[in-house]
């Protein structure tokens, strides 16, 4: 087993795999950027080295300085939690290349051959595993769109190779659309995945996304540890994960599973991974307990070559713990368990407890501190998070604070004591979706099973998120500072590892400055600004009104030149924030006076983007 291991994430992945690491009597070494100098995650660690600034791209993206904290660290193996570089093969094959460090994943040849999804569906294909009918080649030309979109029908998926999540991926109604979303998703890929390849794929009308959990050695074993069913999603971002699906008949689930483990066993995979497929959902009555049977339509999605998010939802169902299997397999010891000793006990779901408004459009929260922090307990009841009370939330990467799971004998217990642990949850200081999880354990689709993909987005009332919000909701206010507070930072070196040494001076005014909390969004080291490009204090020049960013984001780009005529409606800036693109359009016509902003910046909710005249 290996003496260190460091953690390439943040928040509370990071906390679960170093919770693994010290059950395995291993050293961990976290690494934060400057908005999380602050964050969980760096105060769980043994050890901990600054890798950059906010922006992602600076810090966790940066191949040479996460490596070059391992080899500081004297680290002997890297484990990159999910997202980030969890599924970037050529990071991996430059950790595999390192004397004395080991990448906990599967084989970069592997990641390359399963991540890019082009030729995931070609080595699907081959182990006869069915796929959704689409190309097994990049796109480029919006021709190629309208002839697959003549050829299959309309909508289309346009998908990014390196994607996932919903990351890199546009629908396409018509052929009038086709140019568009292909560039935008060739953009997003190239943003989040540097990878603009694209395919596309016929886009199923009312799916359920079930996906299977695999594990598998070095020694040619391979076994599925069930299925979980993540089709309660809001654009494509999953909600609520549980399993077993509510959906699946035993023969239907047994079908999926050996589809896994054929793929595989085809791309010669080993480590951990989840085989992800859509089922196509058919007229039922599931109140009176009907299911899929074997002769539904199952196709193969993707692989995640990499730990789930939703991976505690089959720890709870196996009681294997998949982050101790994918050290121990990257130190090359054996699966010591049998396909047929995987066994699924009761019924488990986890729900991401992120910092976002559900009756806004699942906006995210502009930050703010934890004024309350109170996670449930009880049987059957676990908490996976990086936080406590009094921290500030990070907005510069993702929503989500937490994640509960919940353990029953069966559904319905489940949903009850899901119910229980989410009334007990108190969280003052950021608007959560919390009330949206109660709402949906109320709700007759969801109760009965029959929600699919498509359920949030365009047929649930969203009065109803309103109302629940409304009842539930959490008290955001009081998440400031009391008092005053003079921080004065310093940093020291002993032996080539950087220390951050912080001092409050608390009631004090500010040296220099009026009283008041400090500006900071990002944990109290400038958020987003910390990457030296926030655009909050940008000098006004134009004559004419401002457009402001009205989220924390990165500008992915910028549509418009000083000068330019536009009208109500045009795009102005496309601002990516919490995975997603969002467009900045212009309220009314006039001339574009100043652009404040330029592409690859991060800015901040109120920062000055353009102006109008």
């Amino acid at each position: 087993m290996f003496r260190k291991v460091l953690v390439a994430n943040r928040g509370e992945i990071a906390v679960r795999v170093m919770r693994a690491c010290e059950e395995l009597n291993v050293s961990t070494v976290a690494v934060y950027s400057d908005a999380d100098k602050n964050s969980g995650h760096v105060r769980y660690a043994d050890e901990a080295y600054n890798v950059g600034p906010a922006r992602a791209a600076d810090s966790y993206l940066d191949h040479e300085a996460v490596i070059e904290a391992a080899r500081k660290a004297d680290a002997d193996a890297i484990h990159p939690g999910y997202g980030f570089l969890a599924e970037n093969a050529e990071f991996a094959g430059k950790v595999e290349a390192e004397e004395g460090i080991t990448w906990v994943g599967p084989a970069a040849d592997s990641m390359e051959q399963l991540g890019e999804k082009t030729k995931a569906r070609k080595t699907m294909r081959e182990a006869d595993v069915p796929i959704v009918p689409g190309t097994t080649d990049p796109v480029e030309d919006p021709a190629e769109v309208t002839e697959f979109g003549e050829e299959h029908g309309y909508p289309i998926a346009i998908k990014a190779e390196g994607g996932g999540g919903g990351r890199g991926m546009k629908i396409v109604e018509s052929a009038d659309e086709a140019a568009d979303q292909l560039e935008s998703a060739k953009r997003e890929g190239e943003a989040y995945f540097d990878n603009d390849n694209v395919y596309l794929e016929r886009y199923l009308e009312n799916p359920r996304h079930i996906e299977v959990q695999i594990l598998a050695d070095h020694h040619g074993n391979v076994r599925h540890l069930g299925e979980r069913d993540c089709s309660l999603q809001r654009r494509h971002q999953k909600v609520i994960e549980e399993g077993p699906s509510p959906a699946l008949s035993d023969e239907l689930r047994e079908e999926i599973g050996a589809s896994a483990r054929r793929g595989a066993d085809a791309a010669g995979y080993y480590n951990a991974g989840t085989f992800e497929f859509l089922v196509e959902e058919e007229e039922r009555d599931a109140a009176a307990g009907e299911v899929l049977g074997p002769d539904a339509n199952f196709y193969f999605l993707e692989v995640n070559t990499r730990i789930q998010v939703e991976h505690t939802v089959t720890e709870e169902l196996t009681g294997i713990d998949i982050v101790k299997w994918q050290l121990k397999v990257a130190a090359d010891e054996e699966l010591d368990f049998a396909q047929d000793d995987v066994d699924l006990s009761g019924h488990a779901m986890e729900f991401r407890i992120n910092a976002e408004n559900a009756a806004n459009e699942f906006a995210p929260a502009p930050g703010g501190k934890l004024a309350t922090y109170d996670p449930p307990g009880g049987i059957g009841v676990r908490m996976d998070d990086a936080l406590r009370q009094g921290d500030t939330i990070v907005t510069d990467y993702d929503s989500m604070i937490a994640k509960l799971i919940v353990h029953g004998s069966d559904r319905d217990e489940c949903i009850e004591r899901s119910l229980r642990a989410l009334r007990e949850y108190d969280i003052e200081g950021v608007t959560t979706i919390i009330p949206f999880h109660r709402l949906m354990l109320s709700d007759e689709a969801f109760v009965h099973g029959t929600h699919t993909t498509k359920y949030l987005d365009e047929h649930l009332d969203h009065d109803r998120i309103a109302e629940a919000q409304e009842q539930w909701g959490s008290d955001t206010d009081g998440a400031g500072d009391d008092e005053d507070v003079v921080e004065r930072e310093f940093t020291v070196e002993v032996n080539g590892k950087r220390f951050d040494v912080n001092l409050e001076e608390r009631g004090a005014m500010p040296v220099g400055g009026t009283s008041g909390p400090r500006g900071s969004s990002g944990g109290g080291d400038g958020g987003s600004g910390a990457s030296g490009a926030s655009g909050g204090g940008v000098e006004v020049e134009g004559d004419g009104e401002t457009v402001n960013a009205e989220m924390q984001g990165t500008i992915l780009s910028v549509d418009v030149d000083e000068g330019d005529e536009v009208a109500a409606g045009d795009v102005l800036v496309v601002l990516e924030a919490m995975k997603m693109e969002n467009d900045v359009v212009a309220s009314r016509g006039g001339t574009v006076t100043q652009i404040a902003v330029d592409e690859g910046q991060s800015v901040d909710m109120g920062d000055v983007l353009v102006v109008v005249e």
